[in-house]
C-alpha cells in the first residue's frame, strides 16, 4: 500500500496514532486537517497529505476550525529535522536569527534550510512563521487576552504584522474567531495527546519523586501542579486531565504569560505527550514481561522533566538512597537555596535554585543538608557544569555522546547518565541497566537476580524504545506503582 493510500485509509477510520503525523489538504475547499477530524470524509481524489502544518499552508491550504490542527500532538520522530523543529517550536526563532540557531544545533545556516526542507518541503522561516500563526489562533480562541497580547505572546514582532499575515494566510481577521474566556488573570489551555495515557500512574510516579516546595500531586482532584522560573517570567501552573477530548488542561499563572511557548514545550515533555503508545506498543508487547505490563497499564508514558538541571540534582542526591530518602534531602535543597515564591497552594512555596547559586554554594552547605561529602561535590560540581552550558547538547546528539559526556562528570555514574538522558534529555532508547528494580523485575521467581550485562544484553530487543521498557519494568514490581525498589 503506498503512502497516499495508508493515510487516506487512517483519515477514513479517524485513526488517533497518525494524529500529527499527517495534515490532509482538502482540495475541494482549501482547507486542512487533522486525521481524527469528524467532518465527513472527503473523496481519496481530493486529499493531498502533508508532513506537518507548515507543508499544508505553503501550499495554500487554511486550518480547519473544527478539529484545530494547532491542537495536534507533534510527530515524534528521532531525527536532527525534527529535533530542529522542537526548538523552533518552543519559540527559537522569535528573538534569535536562522544563523544563530544553526549554530546552537551544530550546523551552517545553509544546512539547517536544507534539513528542514527536505523534512518538511518549507524553510525555517515559514516553519517558524505557522507555527507563530497557529499558536496565535490558539490563543484566540482558548483566553481572552488582548490582540496585542496575543501577537507578542506568539513570538510576533508587532500587532500590525501579526493581522496582516493573520489574515492574508488565513482569509479572516483574528477577531472573527474570538472565544469568550472566564479569567482574566489565569490562561487555560489543552493540549493534545495520542491516546491511550496511564494518568493516575503518572502522577503517582510524579508524586513520589516530587520536591517539597516546587511541586505538589492533589490526588483529590487528580492534578499536578509546580512553581515556574524562566528567565525574569514567575509563576505557577497546574495540570489536569480531560480524558474525553483526549486532552490535558494547563492552567497558567499570569506573570507566565510572556513565555507561554517555551512553557509549553516544558509540558509536554515533561508529560511525554508526543508519544505514540499505539506505536511503542506494537514493538513492546513481542516480549513476553511487557506485554502483561502493556496489557495492566496501556498507555504508560516516560515521565519527563520540567527543567533538566532540576531533574539531574534530584536524580544524584538519589543516588544509593530510597525514593523517599532522596526526596527529603532534596526539600532541605530547595528550602535552603531555593527562591521563595507566593502561590494559591500551601504546597507551592518556592523556585529551584538555578544553576549560579548552587555553583556559588560551598562544599560544606551542601553536605550539611544531609549527604556524604563525595555526593556533595558531585552536587557542587554538576551545577558547575550545566552553569557553563554543559547539559544544552547540539540537537540529535548521540545517546553514547551524551552518556560519555555525563559519565566524565565526578561522581556521575551509568545509572545516573542513563536516567538523566531517559528523562531530563528525552532520550526514548536510554536505559539503566544497572537498576536493582530493573534487574528483579525480569528474574524468574526463585532464580538469582539477573546480572547488569544480561539485562543490557536483553534490552537490545527492546530498541529504540527502551526508556518505555524500564518504565513497564518498574511498574510491574507491585501493584502498588511506587514501590520502594522502584529507583529514583
Amino acid at each position: 500500500m503506498n503512502q497516499h493510500a495508508e493515510y487516506y485509509r487512517a483519515m477514513t477510520a479517524k485513526d488517533a496514532r497518525f494524529d500529527g503525523v499527517f495534515f490532509a489538504g482538502i482540495k475541494t475547499t482549501g482547507i486542512y486537517c487533522r486525521p481524527i477530524c469528524r467532518v465527513k470524509t472527503p473523496r481519496e481524489t481530493s486529499c493531498v497529505f502533508f508532513s506537518s502544518q507548515a507543508a499544508a499552508e505553503a501550499a495554500g491550504f487554511r486550518p480547519c476550525l473544527r478539529c484545530r490542527p494547532e491542537l495536534a500532538p507533534y510527530a515524534l520522530q528521532q531525527n536532527l529535522a525534527h529535533a530542529i523543529w522542537r526548538k523552533i517550536a518552543a519559540g527559537a526563532l522569535n528573538e534569535r536569527s536562522v544563523e544563530q540557531l544553526a549554530t546552537e544545533v551544530g550546523l551552517s545556516s545553509r544546512q539547517l534550510r536544507r534539513v528542514l526542507l527536505q523534512e518538511f518541503g518549507v524553510s525555517p522561516i515559514e516553519l517558524a512563521q505557522t507555527h507563530r500563526l497557529l499558536f496565535a489562533k490558539k490563543l484566540i480562541q482558548e483566553t481572552n487576552l488582548s490582540m496585542t497580547d496575543v501577537a507578542f505572546a506568539a513570538g510576533f514582532g508587532s500587532v500590525r504584522r501579526f493581522n496582516a499575515l493573520f489574515e492574508s494566510r488565513y482569509q479572516m481577521t483574528p477577531a472573527s474567531i474570538r472565544r469568550s474566556a472566564l479569567n482574566t488573570q489565569e490562561l487555560t489551555l489543552r493540549l493534545a495527546y495520542r491516546p491511550p495515557l496511564a494518568w493516575k500512574e503518572l502522577l503517582q510516579y510524579l508524586s513520589g519523586r516530587a520536591m517539597a516546595g516546587i511541586e505538589y500531586v492533589d490526588f483529590e482532584t487528580a492534578s499536578y501542579l509546580r512553581t515556574v522560573q524562566l528567565g525574569d517570567a514567575s509563576g505557577w501552573i497546574k495540570v489536569s486531565h480531560l480524558p474525553e477530548s483526549q486532552q490535558l488542561s494547563l492552567s497558567i499563572s499570569a506573570g507566565l504569560h510572556r513565555v507561554l511557548l517555551p512553557l509549553l514545550e516544558r509540558v509536554r515533555n515533561q508529560f511525554d505527550l508526543e508519544a505514540n503508545p499505539a506505536m511503542i506498543a506494537e514493538h513492546l508487547g513481542q516480549d513476553r514481561i511487557l506485554a502483561r505490563q502493556l496489557h495492566a497499564t496501556p498507555g504508560l508514558r516516560v515521565p519527563g522533566a520540567f527543567d533538566g538541571f532540576e531533574l539531574a540534582i534530584r536524580a544524584i542526591l538519589g543516588q544509593q538512597v530510597s525514593v523517599a530518602g532522596a526526596t527529603t534531602v532534596a526539600g532541605r535543597l530547595v528550602k535552603q537555596f531555593g527562591e521563595p515564591v507566593v502561590t494559591p497552594w500551601p504546597q507551592l512555596t518556592h523556585h529551584f535554585p538555578t544553576p549560579a547559586v548552587l555553583a556559588s554554594a560551598s562544599l560544606d552547605q551542601i553536605a550539611a543538608l544531609g549527604m556524604p561529602g563525595k555526593r556533595a561535590a558531585t552536587v557542587l560540581n554538576f551545577a558547575h557544569f550545566v552553569e557553563s552550558g554543559g547539559l544544552s547538547f547540539p540537537a540529535h546528539t548521540p545517546l553514547d555522546e551524551v552518556i560519555r559526556t555525563l559519565k566524565n562528570l565526578p561522581g556521575i555514574g551509568e545509572w545516573t547518565a542513563q536516567y538523566i538522558a531517559m528523562r531530563a534529555l528525552r532520550y526514548p532508547n536510554a536505559f539503566p541497566a544497572g537498576d536493582l528494580g530493573l534487574q528483579k523485575a525480569v528474574t524468574p521467581v526463585g532464580e538469582t537476580r539477573t546480572s547488569e550485562k544480561s539485562l543490557f544484553m536483553q534490552s537490545q530487543a527492546w530498541a529504540p524504545w527502551r526508556s518505555y521498557a524500564a518504565l513497564l519494568l518498574w511498574q510491574s514490581l507491585s501493584t502498588e506503582p511506587m514501590s520502594s525498589t522502584v529507583k529514583k
